[in-house]
């Protein structure tokens, strides 16, 4: 039997570093429909937000004072 995945964008910090990533990704669904994300992706990251499918961010925190800091 094929487990059941859901695909999400993930959006988190390192813990060793202050900028922003995201991630799209599929994570399989236990049987009462949770997903799973395992320990192996949480590892040293600080998840912000987990969003339903893949999402196009047009501007987070930091990104201009990133972009005005390195140009």
């Amino acid at each position: 039997m094929e487990q059941t995945k859901r695909i999400v964008t993930v959006i988190y910090c390192c813990d060793n570093d202050l900028m922003i990533y995201r991630k799209t990704q599929s994570f399989n669904l236990n049987d009462y429909g949770d997903m799973i994300i395992p320990q192996h992706f949480k590892r040293g990251k600080t998840i912000v937000a987990v969003c339903a499918g893949e999402i196009n961010v047009l501007n987070s925190v930091g990104d201009k004072l990133i972009a005005e800091y390195w140009h």
